[in-house]
């Protein structure tokens, strides 16, 4: 989509946009601090459009993100970063990619470095949380608890610093002592990183309290890495001219903002904070752009809202349920129309243009590069349902599937056996149920059978009240309740799953092609 839903409102310098060009840096930088829950990308492109020079993500923790896949999403033009139960973990794009630091939740080396390489493509660099102090970030030894392990903090920064080809960072809070706090910083700067930031408040400590400008003003002085200054926002930040009186009195080079750029991100213009009316709706045509989840859209507005989240408008806000929702309380339903629209056409047009995916015999193996997609079929319906249906009315066997599983990602591939004959999409999936349904389909495309996808005409294979989710069986083909139940656990019967080192080994050494006389399957 080459229209951008961009703020109207320009408030970056010719000597921002200048500099813009000259690459990621952590110098003389104004940044957009990481925070849970709303550090996602509508915030991020939002901060960046007021004029922050650098956006950072909330804080992924390792394991999950390890887990991810990753994914080009060709509508929204993002990638996203997709959990094995379909969550977005992290979606980001072009925009924001020389821009935008992704921030680790980690305790292990290894760990954070897979993370890394993950998604270091698509970043500006990387950063460890060292100093949230929250239980969910703590209890596995991440965040401030990583404080008191020096070495840990050593082993993780210096494993990041050789292993992806971004600036490493790291985000700390001070400790008891300045001088236990200047020796660690000290510590850091030899692992590597390319910049450090310092929230100035105590690992007990909470906005409430005031912030320790003497402490990240020493740290400042006793390293030659860039220090950012965080934790102003209560005391010292509440407009942009306050920006630079804290980056004055604290030293550094560099300021970032959490609550300040959390209740109003217009706080980064030259002339903000400006009305947050206006701010929010920029905020929601963003979350509407780029398909953000309501939840957080609904959060992030509440957090805006502050002391008016009791009015009439806040407590329509706290009663959405929807983007769509959430945009009528704004007015803005035309605008969401639009970009559905939109949205829905590019789709389309992408699937126009993948088809035909002609097939591939690889071996003894039929594949063409299909990936399963829930939302192009009914909730009741599936492509192993069609396909089993399918080869009983063929008079074959139950199709069987065997699934490998590759190491390096834990991404899976399920080639399916019919009538002797396999099939398998050359693409691996996030789990191995959408493994197995991608290899239906293939099997299903092949044989020119249909496979159930939404907008398909009535085949017959399946009833038409099992396609409507109705519970209730098809009577004029005389199939009973119990078979299409037994369909249904059928269809989503395991196969055995195969452990792979790599792209490319196959999951087991196959048998010879047996004969058929079927031309259909030929």
């Amino acid at each position: 989509m080459n229209t951008q839903y961009s703020c109207s409102l320009k408030c970056r310098s010719a000597e921002q946009l200048a500099w813009q060009h000259a690459g990621l840096s952590f110098r003389n930088i104004t940044a957009l601090a990481p925070m849970v829950r709303v550090g996602t990308l509508p915030m991020r492109l939002l901060a960046l459009d007021y004029g922050a020079d650098v956006v950072y993500c909330e804080e992924l923790i390792d394991i999950k993100m390890a887990q991810c896949q990753r994914i080009v999403n060709d509508v929204l033009e993002t990638v996203d970063f997709v959990a094995p139960d379909e969550r977005v973990m992290f979606r980001t794009c072009e925009r924001e990619k020389d821009r935008v630091v992704f921030q680790m939740g980690t305790a292990d080396p290894d760990r954070a470095l897979t993370v890394a390489q993950l998604v270091e493509q698509d970043v500006a660099a990387i950063d460890v949380n060292m100093g949230c102090p929250k239980e969910y970030s703590t209890k596995g030894g991440m965040g401030a608890a990583l404080l008191s392990n020096p070495d840990k903090i050593e082993a993780i920064l210096k494993k990041l610093v050789m292993g992806v080809s971004v600036p490493v960072t790291c985000k700390i809070r001070i400790l008891p002592s300045l001088e236990e706090t200047v020796s660690l910083v000290q510590r850091i700067e030899k692992t590597g990183v390319a910049a450090v930031a310092v929230h100035g408040r105590f690992k007990d400590e909470r906005p409430r309290h005031p912030v320790h400008c003497d402490y990240i003003q020493a740290v400042a002085q006793a390293v030659s890495i860039p220090v950012i200054a965080n934790g102003g926002s209560l005391d010292l930040v509440k407009t942009n001219s306050d920006i630079e009186k804290f980056r004055k009195a604290t030293g550094t080079s560099s300021v970032m903002l959490a609550r300040a750029a959390m209740w109003n991100p217009s706080v980064f213009c030259n002339q903000g904070p400006l009305p947050v009316e206006k701010v929010m709706e920029e905020y929601i045509k963003y979350a509407i752009r780029y398909d953000n989840h309501a939840f957080n859209t609904k959060y992030c507005l509440c957090q805006m809202l502050r002391d008016k989240v009791e009015s009439p408008l806040g407590k329509q806000v706290q009663a959405a349920q929807t983007n769509a929702e959430i945009s009528e309380a704004y007015g803005l339903q035309t605008f969401y129309q639009e970009i559905q629209q939109d949205l829905q056409a590019k789709m389309a047009a992408l699937q126009s243009s993948n088809q035909p995916n002609k097939p591939v015999i690889d071996g003894d193996v039929t594949t063409m590069a299909v990936k399963f997609e829930r939302r192009d079929y009914p909730p009741q319906i599936t492509p192993k349902m069609f396909l089993l249906e399918w080869s009983r009315k063929e008079k074959f066997q139950q199709p069987q599937y065997e699934t490998a599983q590759r190491s390096q990602d834990r991404a899976f591939q399920s080639t399916v056996t019919v009538a002797n004959k396999k099939y398998r999409s050359s693409l691996w999936e996030k789990s191995k149920k959408f493994a197995e349904q991608a290899s239906a389909i293939v099997c299903l495309r092949v044989l020119g059978v249909p496979e159930g996808r939404i907008g398909e005409e009535d085949s017959g294979l399946v009833c038409k009240r099992k396609r409507e989710g109705k519970p209730n069986s098809c009577s004029e083909e005389g199939r009973s309740k119990k078979l299409h139940v037994d369909i249904l656990q059928e269809a989503e019967a395991p196969g055995p799953t195969v452990e792979m080192n790599g792209d490319e080994q196959n999951p087991a050494t196959p048998p010879k092609q047996a004969e058929t006389s079927r031309e259909a399957l030929s």
